[in-house]
């Protein structure tokens, strides 16, 4: 069922709460279902404003939603990039991702929009009536209040990026509100929040680090280090000002010795290594409370090799962008860095030969099984939206624009990363040498994360396989498929059943 706008930002999604625990332990928690409860009558005690958050972060999970047959949502960032493929036929809506042939009744854009709504719906509701509740302990307050700004500059942030000009809704929303039917406001009014949001959040007595999974102080900084590198770059083209706020803040994560890289690649997806080291932020999962619901999507189709009985293929890696790496980059070892094309029979028997080319960058062993360990059949693993190994990155490129070369730290933020890979580093770049070499880094690092193509986007620019360059946005064909990218592709289309709803939404984006 499909809601407009105005019905998702009304709704008082306290609903199923996932209640918050002590120690480093993830702080998803079964907890009451309040959902039968006033609004009004609700936000009167501490307990309600813990569970008013945690089902804030609650919200995030719409991002592995089922998006019809042998799909989920977080699918679709990765879809438009040219980096993936599919098995399988029958979900046409992903097809016509990987095609680049969608419109505004796409499944993955309808739920999309919808997602990000009812997450900025939950974190006005908290934003709003948090300050209200007495007696509460004022540090506390802050602190729950700083992680609802962090979730909704997180919402936005998807947002504006997705779909460019977007309503604003910055309270809780009844029937009777003055902007029931919203109208679109502007990218910059849009990145205002997002600014202002996350600086609050700074200031709100978050830790540096969080080892249950809440935002911490280091997600706050590190969120806001990619935003300023985004603002500098298409469409707004702040420039240097921003390429230097941008590195100033991700030197601030840097330099607070709170985060590091995991010597190994398979720590990325470790359940035992979540929410510390290299992982800034993850959305939550827990057995029992909120399955991991990716794995089958990126497992080969029906090949029998895991625990799991729905064995998908939907999500599988173009062999022209494996193919790209550098030799002897451990990033493409078998079962060592993000593919594979072996496992073993029904997950912990003898090792086969697939034929093919599989993501194990967010493999879960202990649900799949592995050699003579049979799997549990689900999932715990959370899913990364925030990494240091991006914070590095995105140092290293805004401080190569700002400064006009790369200076000493820059070349070793770049150089930790190939080290990683087992790959050797140039000591001296030119200004383009470094960026196109921190592009490249960016793509084979941070690939099927959803975040490439939030780069294709701000650059304006696609990484070809063959020349290892970059091609400009429009005109660039994908390897895989031959789909060709055009203006239009810059943004998402609004979702119809919205523009439909409301007619202060229109008209749609250009080409839709």
């Amino acid at each position: 069922m499909r809601f407009n706008i105005n019905r998702k930002i009304s709704l008082a999604l306290i609903g199923f709460t996932l209640m918050a625990s002590t120690g480093c332990e993830k702080f998803l928690d079964a907890g009451p279902d309040p959902s039968n409860l006033n609004p009004d009558d609700y936000y009167t005690t501490p307990e309600h404003a813990t569970a008013a958050i945690a089902a804030a972060y609650a919200q995030t999970r719409f991002i592995g939603g089922g998006t019809g047959i042998f799909a989920n949502n977080f699918q679709m960032l990765d879809a438009v990039t040219g980096t993936v493929g599919t098995e399988t036929g029958q979900n046409s809506d992903l097809n016509n991702l990987l095609g680049l042939a969608y419109n505004g009744d796409n499944a993955f854009v309808n739920n999309w929009w919808n997602g990000l709504y009812n997450l900025v719906a939950q974190t006005n509701l908290v934003i709003e009536n948090v300050p209200g509740i007495q007696p509460m302990d004022e540090a506390q307050k802050k602190k729950i209040l700083g992680e609802a700004y962090f979730l909704r500059a997180y919402s936005y942030f998807y947002l504006v990026r997705l779909w460019g000009d977007v309503p604003l809704i910055t309270k809780p929303q009844t029937t009777s509100s003055p902007d029931f039917y919203p109208t679109r406001a502007s990218q910059e009014e849009v990145y205002n929040l997002i600014v202002q949001d996350l600086k609050t959040a700074e200031e709100s007595g978050l830790g540096m680090t969080d080892g249950s999974g809440r935002a911490s102080l280091g997600a706050v900084k590190s969120l806001l280090a990619k935003v300023y590198l985004t603002m500098a770059g298409e469409p707004l083209k702040k420039g240097t000002s921003h390429y230097q706020l941008a590195a100033d803040k991700a030197l601030e994560v840097i330099n607070s010795n709170a985060f590091s890289l995991f010597t190994k690649y398979a720590d990325l997806h470790n359940p035992s290594m979540e929410n510390k080291g290299e992982q800034i932020f993850q959305i939550q999962y827990l057995v029992g409370v909120a399955d991991n619901p990716m794995q089958a999507i990126m497992l080969p189709n029906f090949k029998d090799i895991s625990k799991f009985g729905t064995e998908v293929g939907s999500m599988v890696p173009v062999k022209a962008f494996y193919d790209s790496y550098e030799a002897g980059d451990l990033r493409t070892a078998e079962r060592v860095g993000f593919f594979y094309t072996s496992y073993f029979d029904k997950g912990d028997g003898a090792l086969r030969d697939l034929s093919s080319l599989y993501i194990y960058k967010h493999f879960d062993s202990v649900g799949h099984g592995t050699s003579g360990r049979p799997g549990t059949g689900n999932s715990s693993l959370n899913w990364n939206q925030l990494r240091y190994a991006e914070v590095l990155l995105t140092y290293a490129e805004a401080q190569n624009e700002a400064g006009g070369s790369p200076n000493a730290d820059a070349v070793a933020a770049l150089k930790a990363i190939r080290d990683r890979a087992n790959l050797t580093t140039p000591t001296t770049f030119t200004q383009d040498e470094f960026r196109q070499a921190v592009w490249r880094e960016r793509w084979y690092e941070l690939c099927f994360e959803g975040v490439s193509w939030f780069d294709m986007v701000r650059l304006k620019k696609v990484f070809n396989t063959t020349t290892k360059g970059f091609d400009s946005f429009v005109g660039h064909s994908f390897p895989g498929n031959g789909a060709t990218l055009q203006e239009k592709h810059l943004l998402f289309p609004l979702p119809t059943s919205e523009m439909q709803n409301n007619q202060n939404l229109r008209p749609n984006n250009p080409g839709y």
